[in-house]
């Protein structure tokens, strides 16, 4: 339990865009529990898109990665502001850090140390941890593995969904809209370009969807930041000039949050994407390659989960995501 009854509590979840997401649930629960309390997230400039508008922080204090820099940013310019803002936390006299990485952090521990809170909570046997979780033992998903620090506030039952909050401009239209994402980090998670038209043409048939094609812009060959604009290219051609697709390329996270949040589905490989959606309350039928997907399947929103036993999206068939997403779209009230 908290020592105060409405504690100053800074969470630290420096790493990806679905771990973020998947820390969220913590964050809505520790709100309802401290309705009066300070709670913030200190994250960094990649994922920090993730918080925009959450409505369960008084703050969210973002700092950059040398390597996330922009045009324009110096490196000192990044560290002096890094500075400030750590200074500033400190100074904010806070009750608790909890660093919400369900694994050893050393250097975010480090870093908590110097905000001098009253305790620090993690997870791993570091010295230095005031309160420190054990790491899992046995399988369980992000979002529940996270959710074991609200045990020590009180807090029972399973984690809430997700949260990522919408551009409040956004709005549907009363159409089914299904989001489709193309891009994957990992060569297992991608599935072929013919197969997502395929599947396209099945649910336009049976379902009357429109759809919302999404990827990481660029090309496939760029060693830095490889894209799939070629990818897109070859899916709107095979589909036709008649096709109701909107082309989307996603340079950001907020433009990819704010093209998510107009759509009723998602199908997509596994991945941040996919962690976005569930945030903002889509069903989805999502495609797992060699990931674990015990622990990191969509959370708190009605899904289908289609994996291989080769770990290679590549061998899942046309015919069996067209079968999930009947099955979901018979789930969420979808039509068909």
């Amino acid at each position: 339990m908290s020592p105060v009854p409405s504690p100053r509590i800074l969470v630290i979840r420096r790493d990806n865009i679905g771990d973020l997401v998947c820390t969220t649930p913590l964050l809505r629960a520790l709100r309802q529990r401290f309705p009066d309390g300070w709670l913030a997230a200190l994250v960094n400039s990649y994922n920090a898109p993730v918080l925009a508008g959450n409505p369960d922080l008084d703050e969210v204090a973002v700092y950059t990665k040398a390597k996330h820099r922009g045009p324009g940013e110096t490196l000192p310019g990044v560290l002096w502001r890094r500075a400030r803002m750590m200074l500033r936390l400190r100074a904010a006299r806070i009750d608790d850090v909890i660093i919400a990485t369900p694994s050893p952090q050393p250097r975010t521990l480090r870093l908590a140390r110097w905000l001098r809170p009253g305790r620090i909570i993690g997870f791993g046997d570091l010295p230095g941890l005031d309160v420190a979780l054990p790491v899992a033992g046995a399988p369980m998903a992000e979002a529940e593995d996270v959710f074991r620090v609200a045990a020590l506030y009180g807090i029972d039952g399973p984690p809430p969904p997700c949260r990522v909050t919408a551009p409040s401009h956004v709005h549907h239209e009363g159409r089914l809209t299904v989001a489709v994402h193309i891009s994957a980090r990992k060569p297992s998670q991608r599935w072929p370009a013919d197969r997502f038209v395929a599947l396209m043409r099945v649910l336009r048939r049976e379902h009357d969807a429109d759809f919302v094609l999404l990827w990481a812009p660029g090309a496939a060959d760029n060693p830095l930041h490889p894209g799939d604009d070629a990818k897109a290219g070859e899916i709107v051609e095979s589909l036709g000039p008649d096709f109701p697709v909107t082309a989307s390329p996603t340079s950001t996270l907020a433009d990819l949050i704010r093209a998510l949040a107009g759509c009723r589905f998602m199908v997509c490989g596994d991945g941040g994407a996919m962690h976005l959606a569930a945030g903002l309350g889509l069903p989805i039928v999502c495609l797992f390659g060699k990931s674990d997907a015990a622990r990191w399947r969509p959370w708190g929103v009605p899904c289908r989960l289609l994996q291989m036993p080769s770990g290679d999206v590549a061998d899942i068939p046309v015919e069996a995501v067209a079968e999930a997403f009947r099955g979901l779209a018979a789930e969420a009230g979808g039509r068909g």
